[in-house]
């Protein structure tokens, strides 16, 4: 399953991406990525989940990711762009995944797709944002350790 999970965000990456630079059409961009890779072991409805929740609320996720950038959420680079958008989707509406995992996730994604050293950009501005996101799990997890 998770997997799945992984292929399903790198091609989320690569969804957000293309939407964000062409401005295509959401759902043609997903049934053309779901057509494409329609051999491959991806979980597809987390793969829409993803790429309709990131675009259907754009305003909210770039709101909660501005604080801890050090430059304009369209100043960041756009493969960059896409990697912290689709984790500060995950930060927010997947609580039943841990923070690490989220974080985790798009650190791969952003040494697969990114700049050379657009990971550390990355884990740096998600787990800030964790700690606004998920301020009770970040706090149950001070307390253990």
């Amino acid at each position: 399953m998770s997997r799945q999970r992984s292929k399903a965000r790198s091609l989320a990456v690569q969804a957000v991406y293309q939407w964000q630079m062409a401005g295509q059409n959401v759902q043609d961009i997903i049934t053309h990525l779901l057509t494409e890779q329609a051999d491959s072991k991806v979980d597809s409805e987390y793969f829409r989940e993803l790429v309709t929740g990131v675009a259907n609320e754009l305003s909210r996720l770039d709101e909660s990711l501005s604080p801890h950038l050090d430059r304009s959420i369209e100043s960041v680079d756009p493969v960059e762009r896409a990697v912290l958008r689709i984790g500060a989707f995950e930060l927010a509406s997947h609580p039943e995944i841990p923070y690490r995992v989220v974080i985790n996730e798009a650190i791969e994604m952003a040494k697969v797709f990114g700049a050379e050293q657009g990971h550390k950009y990355v884990n740096g501005v998600l787990d800030k944002a964790a700690k606004t996101l998920r301020p009770l799990e970040m706090a149950a997890e001070k307390q253990s350790s």
